[in-house]
């Protein structure tokens, strides 16, 4: 029989029967969707050891695999992205066993997901794709991987960033637009401390030195947990919120919230002050691109951002324009190419401007 979820107290379980066989467990999970993946996971995998079955899995059930292996260890987005990608994106790939994968079969999926999608999530359908079957390798259960397709070219456009002009009135319509403090304080996080959403949502009061004034988060993705400085205005909203325990936002049960909570919220701020389109994660590309506007070096900001690669964080560093404008007048200075203006810019006397009116210069 196909495994059946069931509820003990708030926990999910599955048993499924087979070949004589009973197998009855627990997912841990509290949702039933997930509890449902990981038990067809579960399924999938017995099937597999079943005597008289190839060893080598069809894509789908390398897919419910590796979702029963690393449901546990990863993260709960990536678990949900890998989930997706299964019951919705592989095509003609599912039920193809993984050793007869080809170059040509793959590119024709590639372009089936590409008619609805843009080309960085074609990009990323590729890793994840390369993803299971490069784990599969690993695991033995074939020698190579028996296909060859790379990554599209995309346009690389400039990413949003909170411009620093609209930050406050930014800042009070989120607070204006939440019913509790939750997205407010989270908001706050985002922009203080560079954290991801997920770190946000797990973010508890345990994890702040108010001696050192710091934040170690205690659970994340790379699973490092780098002491972060926490800014002076940030310990001052704070601390007449401060707890000794349990997590900083949460429902008012005292549960997690859900990812997505800020996004609502945060997109009646967008278009109130006319900002461009700010995220939970372009609320940290903000920090790690104002870190870099300071002068910090990108190994700190690597550090508090917890990255592996130091390539990772240079792309969060969105360009400064007014830092080239600044080399461009040093290189004029120096090669004696100042404009008139320039040269009176320097001197801190009154410029004509465009419009025909004088302005002092700052």
């Amino acid at each position: 029989m196909k495994p059946e979820v069931f509820k003990v107290g708030e926990i999910w379980h599955y048993r499924f029967a087979l070949n004589g066989r009973r197998v009855q467990r627990t997912t841990r999970q509290k949702v039933k969707r997930r509890a449902q993946e990981i038990a067809d996971a579960a399924f999938e995998s017995a099937l597999l050891r079943t005597p008289g079955r190839s060893v080598i899995p069809t894509l789908s059930q390398l897919g419910a695999l590796w979702i029963e292996a690393n449901s546990w260890a990863e993260s709960a987005a990536h678990v949900k992205n890998i989930g997706v990608f299964c019951r919705l994106h592989m095509f003609d790939l599912a039920e193809m066993r993984i050793s007869d994968l080809t170059t040509e079969a793959v590119e024709t999926a590639r372009r089936s997901y590409a008619q609805d999608h843009a080309p960085a999530s074609v990009n990323q359908w590729v890793k994840t794709l390369k993803l299971l079957v490069n784990w599969a390798k690993r695991r033995k259960m074939i020698k190579e991987v028996p296909f060859d397709v790379g990554q599209l070219k995309v346009q690389k456009k400039p990413r949003a960033i909170l411009p620093p002009s609209l930050a406050l009135q930014w800042l009070e319509e989120i607070d204006k637009s939440s019913r509790r403090d939750v997205v407010s304080v989270a908001a706050r996080l985002g922009i203080g401390l560079g954290l991801r959403e997920s770190e946000i949502i797990s973010a508890r009061w345990e994890w702040m030195d108010w001696e050192r004034q710091s934040y170690a988060p205690g659970q994340t993705k790379d699973r490092k947990s780098e002491p972060i400085p926490v800014p002076d205005w940030l310990l001052e909203y704070l601390t007449p919120r401060r707890q000794s325990s349990g997590l900083i936002i949460s429902k008012p049960s005292g549960r997690p919230l859900p990812p997505g909570f800020m996004r609502n919220a945060m997109l009646r701020a967008n278009q109130a002050c006319e900002a461009p389109h700010i995220t939970p994660h372009r609320l940290r590309g903000t920090f790690a691109t104002m870190l870099g506007e300071a002068g910090t070096p990108i190994q700190e900001i690597q550090r508090v951002l917890r990255h592996k690669s130091i390539l990772t964080t240079a792309a969060y560093l969105e360009p400064n324009s007014d830092l080239t404008r600044r080399g461009q007048r040093h290189l004029a200075a120096r090669f004696g190419l100042e404009s008139s203006g320039e040269k009176l810019e320097e001197t801190g006397e009154k410029v004509p401007n465009t419009m025909g009116e004088s302005r002092a210069t700052p």
